[in-house]
Formats: structure tokens, C-alpha cells, sequence
């Protein structure tokens, strides 16, 4: 079965569809109209080694905060969808990544339940024209819909746009990891026999 999802939301705000693959090869086509966010899901795309489409238009005359969290809105949902009942999954992702002079860990939990604990400092409020605060309102937005455990922490780390992509990078390796088929696991990977909502 094919693991991919197409989501459609419209708003008063932003308008936007998004197509995942998750079997992909690291494939995108991103148009946010903010130019920053476009690049992380670019990275987002080619680490987690899914096909990522996004098409959105917003509000942007008003700032950045609807269409940056309305995207991340559509990713989790449609990550949610396109793993199904998640059976044969890992379930479990986590990833240490280097990025020059910052270093950041992400782990995740496909568990069918949200948590988000973000620890990570930006020296600077803005990246070119960009909210710095908008990176963990995307994780926030992705992992509440998507209904997942995601710990991104972020060790050290100098300049803002290194942290920011060490964020983007090390979550799409860990949850390449935990969307992985385990052959050794061929059911729903919990005691509990769903891992859904």
C-alpha cells in the first residue's frame, strides 16, 4: 500500500495543499511565498527521504505566523494519514546531527498521542526577514497534528540559521527512522494493539 496523503486547507488566512510520500526519495516542490520556510522543508524533504509538494498562499501583508503554521498544520496531518494504523512501523526515531558549530537531537514517538518539547535558543529574533520564534511554531502545529512525541533539543549553538537547519535536519532523520518497516515487527508496535488517537 502506498503511503501517501493529500491535504487541502482552506482558510481566510492561507490556502493551501500539500502531498506527501513517504516512501519517496527525497523529491520536492515547495512555494510558501516565505522564502526561509521553503528551504526547510526543502532540507525537510531530501534528510527524510519523503516527496514533499506544497503549494501556499497566505496572508502574508499581515506576517509570516499563518502561513508558517498552517503549513506545519498540513504536514502532520497528512504525515498522520499516510501512515495509517502505523502497523510495521519502528515507531521510534531519534537522530544527533551536526551542523558546523551547533548540535541538535530530535526524538519522536508515533504514538497517537501530542507532546512537543522544544529546547532551543536563536541568538537573533530573525533569520533574514524571517521569525525565528516560527521554527517551534511549525514543530508545534506539525506534532500536534500529526499526534506524536517530538523532543527537539538543541545543545549548543552560535548562529540562527544553523540551528534552525540542525532542527529540520535531525527531525527528518529521526522520523525517517521511526516510519521505517521493521521486518521484525510486522503488527501495530504497542502492547496496546493501536497506536491510534
Amino acid at each position: 500500500m502506498p503511503r501517501t496523503a493529500t491535504i487541502n486547507r482552506h482558510t481566510a488566512e492561507t490556502q493551501i495543499q500539500l502531498e506527501l510520500n513517504l516512501d519517496g526519495s527525497g523529491q520536492s516542490t515547495i512555494a510558501t511565498g516565505v522564502g526561509f520556510l521553503d528551504h526547510m522543508l526543502t532540507l525537510l524533504a531530501k534528510h527524510g527521504a519523503l516527496d514533499l509538494k506544497v503549494m501556499a498562499t497566505g496572508d502574508l501583508h499581515v506576517d509570516q505566523h499563518h502561513t508558517v503554521e498552517d503549513v506545519g498544520i498540513c504536514f502532520g496531518q497528512a504525515l498522520k494519514q499516510a501512515l495509517g494504523d502505523k502497523a510495521g512501523i519502528r515507531r521510534y526515531g531519534h537522530f544527533t546531527l551536526p551542523m558546523e558549530e551547533t548540535l541538535a537531537t530530535v526524538a519522536i514517538d508515533l504514538s497517537g498521542r501530542y507532546t512537543l518539547h522544544f529546547a532551543a535558543d536563536f541568538p537573533k529574533s530573525k533569520i533574514g526577514d524571517f521569525d525565528s520564534e516560527l521554527i517551534e511554531d511549525f514543530w508545534q502545529a506539525a506534532a500536534a497534528n500529526a499526534l506524536c512525541n517530538l523532543h527537539i533539543l538543541v545543545h549548543h549553538g552560535r548562529n540562527s540559521h544553523h540551528i534552525a537547519e540542525a532542527i529540520f535536519k535531525a527531525s527528518a532523520r529521526a522520523l525517517r527512522m521511526a516510519a521505517e518497516p521493521d521486518p521484525r515487527m510486522p503488527g501495530v508496535p504497542s502492547t496496546k494493539g493501536t497506536l491510534s488517537s
